[in-house]
């Protein structure tokens, strides 16, 4: 397989009620991935509406018009496939992976719940799936050590009223005071053909999937007016560094270093996620020799760094160690900061910049080698950057960052007074 590029045709088209159309043809096995993107997020939300896109996530698949509760499962299932579907700050995405038999009922339930919806929802169905994500948050974030990390280390990384300052589980008091009315409007609003991207990924010919993608989606009315997203690219330094501490029941303090950096797809951002993986992917890494082998101060499992991927913002950098027993969390946060703010005076090794080559390289391949990561990869290009085709820029754009690319973005954005520090310490037991 290639080292760059994307080796696999790709044909759009779009429908009169503007609904884009991806198809990917690849006679390997007798499968298909359909992927549904939609340009609505979190970041979409207006205010007093935070939580409803990830809302919609459980909803729509609640029944819709020509399907009962729980059959868009069932069916899937039914036919050897499976499906699943997330939102994040950009994007909602709705994918099932079928024999490629089963494209066409794929296609119809996809084309159901994307026009029949709001018909079908009843007040008995909200108020069940309101209760589902109040559960949700308990499981994941509420009852979970360290679980609300990402809820405290959003609004500290984005002012008030911007778009990526709350998270996509969204406030419950919103949730609750939102009546059926309100959550229709939203549907209506966003879940329209001209906000979709519809990519199909496996053994099927461009033809075949734009005629019945014609056949089910084309007569579902467009939207006239969708509203855009809140501009959220420009982030006003703060000048000073931002400090949260929390005392919790958990196991062992952990700090947590986040920067904004450069929006996902961005030169800037390939550089950073190159830097990202020297330190902090693996142990191979600058953080898991220096914290967790050298001076041993971070635990050799919970140690590492990472970018968020968001599109439209300054991204964040997060950088995590959790410590040892019998060290402080003082000590851990300062050798954390050190190691980062090495990146932009110790110059990353010709060693250093291979292994982390190799290690993004696999793992573009890996998403590449499936029919379902390759249909949300096409599919994200095209919702975020109007092209699929685009996604064979990823990779090279990797694999062509320098070291001294990585001194420069470091320098420019890993300051210590634009920085964000989140730490948790162990509360005292009785």
């Amino acid at each position: 397989m290639p080292d760059s590029g994307y080796p696999w045709p790709i044909e759009t088209t779009r429908l009169d009620n503007g609904l884009r159309v991806v198809v990917s043809e690849d006679r390997t096995a007798p499968a298909v991935a359909v992927n549904l993107w939609y340009d609505v997020g979190s970041r979409h939300e207006p205010e007093g509406q935070t939580g409803f896109a990830h809302l919609f996530e459980h909803l729509m698949f609640e029944g819709s018009v020509n399907v009962a509760k729980t059959e868009h499962m069932k069916l899937v299932q039914g036919s050897g496939g499976s499906l699943n579907a997330t939102t994040n700050p950009d994007r909602t995405n709705y994918f099932e992976t079928v024999p490629a038999e089963h494209l066409e009922l794929a296609l119809w339930l996809e084309a159901d719940r994307m026009g029949g919806l709001v018909p079908a929802l009843t007040q008995e169905t909200l108020d069940n799936q309101r209760d589902v994500v109040k559960n949700e948050r308990r499981q994941r974030y509420d009852n979970v050590p360290y679980g609300d990390a990402w809820l405290r280390l959003l609004p500290l990384l984005y002012p008030p009223g911007h778009p990526y300052h709350h998270a996509t589980i969204g406030s419950m008091a919103d949730l609750n005071a939102a009546d059926l009315g309100t959550f229709q409007a939203f549907h209506r609003t966003y879940y329209a053909p001209n906000n979709a991207v519809l990519t199909v990924v496996g053994d099927a010919s461009a033809a075949e999937v734009f005629a019945l993608a014609d056949k089910y989606f084309g007569a579902i009315p467009p939207r006239a007016q969708i509203p855009p997203a809140p501009d959220g690219r420009t982030v006003p330094a703060a000048g000073r560094p931002a400090v949260e501490t929390v005392t919790a029941d958990v196991p062992a303090p952990r700090v947590y270093l986040a920067h904004r950096t450069h929006p996902f797809g961005s030169p800037g951002y390939d550089v950073l996620t190159v830097l990202a993986t020297v330190l902090g992917s693996g142990r191979g890494s600058r953080l898991y020799q220096r914290l967790a082998d050298g001076e041993r101060i971070a635990q050799p499992d919970l140690v590492g760094a990472y970018g968020v991927d968001l599109a439209h913002a300054p991204a964040p950098l997060i950088a995590t160690a959790t410590a040892r027993p019998g060290v402080s969390a003082e000590r851990l946060a300062a050798g954390l900061a050190e190691v980062v703010d090495e990146l932009a005076t110790v110059p990353v090794t010709a060693t250093e910049l291979d292994r982390a080559k190799s290690l993004l390289s696999t793992s573009w391949w890996r998403q590449m080698a499936t029919v379902d990561g390759r249909a949300d990869t096409l599919g994200r290009y095209a919702t975020q950057f109007g092209d699929p085709a685009r996604a064979a820029e990823r990779l090279p754009a990797w694999l062509a960052v320098t070291a001294e690319q990585i001194a420069e973005v470091a320098a420019e954005v890993l300051a210590a007074d634009d920085r964000v520090t989140l730490t948790y310490l162990c509360e005292e037991k009785p």
